[in-house]
């Protein structure tokens, strides 16, 4: 009786650590934005005229202490690595990105442009 309930309980801890193990190195493609706007910068840029690309509309935000994030699917991803050095070249555009997935956020392992 007692090597069977070590069992079920190895058998629990397993499953439970299951989704760790295969967390590793989703591939996504999406946009990067800023945490203000989000999945959508039609509003900011109807507030501010002068803005007229999701990029302008990101790197605005961002330098206004907004922080990036990764849209796919419309589910916002809080990017984890902020300090990327790819982050602002590819600010509102389309990207095929590469990383961990833990819930609503992600760390990046690598970011490249979607193609056109």
């Amino acid at each position: 009786m007692e090597t069977f309930l070590r069992g079920i309980c190895l058998a629990g801890l397993l499953a439970g650590f299951t989704p760790f193990i295969f967390a590793a190195n989703t591939t996504m493609t999406g946009m990067i934005s800023d945490s203000m706007c989000g999945a959508s910068h039609a509003k900011m840029m109807a507030e501010h005229p002068n803005m007229k690309t999701d990029r302008a509309c990101t790197s605005a935000c961002v330098k206004a202490g907004a922080k990036y994030v990764f849209v796919s699917n419309q589910v916002v991803y809080e990017i984890t690595n902020q300090d990327m050095a790819s982050l602002p070249k590819e600010a509102g555009e389309s990207v095929i990105v590469t990383g961990d997935v833990n819930g609503n956020s992600i760390t990046i392992s690598k970011l490249m442009p979607a193609k056109k």
